[in-house]
């Protein structure tokens, strides 16, 4: 049966929103633990989701810790509970790009640390944990190792070009929100570019080479061969398809995978 860590986070682990941040990794290495990270619409809460299905795993979906969300503290954790306290969401759109990105990084920051309380619970379960990460390479360099950690990439231009075409309704609320504004084409042209700032080539390229396996969106490869080759990369899966040659697939080498077609789009 399928475990989504996406309920009674803060029943189990309500004692850790007030404690102060872990050192980064902090001595832990997680055995049985799973991380995809990468940019937006590569689809890593797909693959999550289905990890934990075929395998009988626990899914750490996208922002799984959000259910800590209104007890954390906001000295401690100022980034993530800025939402929480927001009185007018017309601000949250408002922000200047530089504003926008210091927000996006301290989030990933203060998200790391509730991640690695939850998940060093969790490791000692004894059963395998697929997670949608936030956690930095920086630390998952510490605390895991090539065969636990996949990278899932999809062109930042995707990443801003298609932010509202999907139907969760928190992307459909702040495009309400742009449509709002007095001037709504301005105020669009404004998030977009906040948008690029955090979704930059830079990103994506820092992703790219982090010298962990890495597998690039392709909108000629269906959901099922990509989970096919999650599954190989991550060692869950001995052998491909036959149509699913190594060197077309988009994935393992950065510059193998940096010299094949840009995809299009990401999901």
């Amino acid at each position: 049966m399928l475990f989504i860590m996406t309920c009674h986070l803060k029943k189990r682990y309500g004692d850790m929103v007030q404690a102060p941040g872990l050192g980064r990794g902090d001595g832990m290495k997680f055995d049985n633990i799973f991380f995809i990270n990468g940019t937006a619409y590569a689809g890593k809460s797909t693959m999550v989701k289905r990890l934990a299905e075929k395998y009988n795993g626990i899914a750490c979906e996208e922002n799984y810790h959000d259910e800590l969300l209104p007890g954390l503290d906001r000295d401690k954790f100022p980034c993530l509970s800025y939402t929480r306290d927001l009185q007018d969401w017309h601000d949250f759109i408002r922000r200047t790009p530089d504003e926008y990105e210091a927000w996006v990084k301290g989030v990933s920051k203060e998200c790391e640390t509730l991640e690695l309380h939850i998940l060093n619970k969790l490791n000692a379960e004894g059963k395998m944990v697929f997670v949608d990460t936030n956690i930095s390479i920086e630390t998952l360099r510490e605390i895991s190792d090539n065969d636990h950690v996949l990278i899932m990439l999809a062109d930042p231009d995707t990443s801003v070009n298609r932010f509202f075409e999907r139907p969760d309704k928190e992307k459909q609320f702040l495009y309400r929100l742009l449509m709002d504004e007095d001037n709504p084409g301005l105020a669009m042209e404004n998030f977009r570019q906040c948008l690029k700032r955090v979704n930059s080539r830079a990103a994506y390229d820092f992703f790219l080479h982090s010298g962990f396996r890495v597998i690039i969106r392709d909108e000629n490869r269906s959901i099922e061969d990509t989970f096919a080759l999650v599954e190989k990369e991550l060692g869950l899966r001995v052998k491909l398809p036959p149509k699913m040659k190594h060197g077309k697939s988009g994935t393992g080498n950065p510059a193998a995978a940096a010299s094949q077609k840009t995809p299009s789009r990401a999901g």
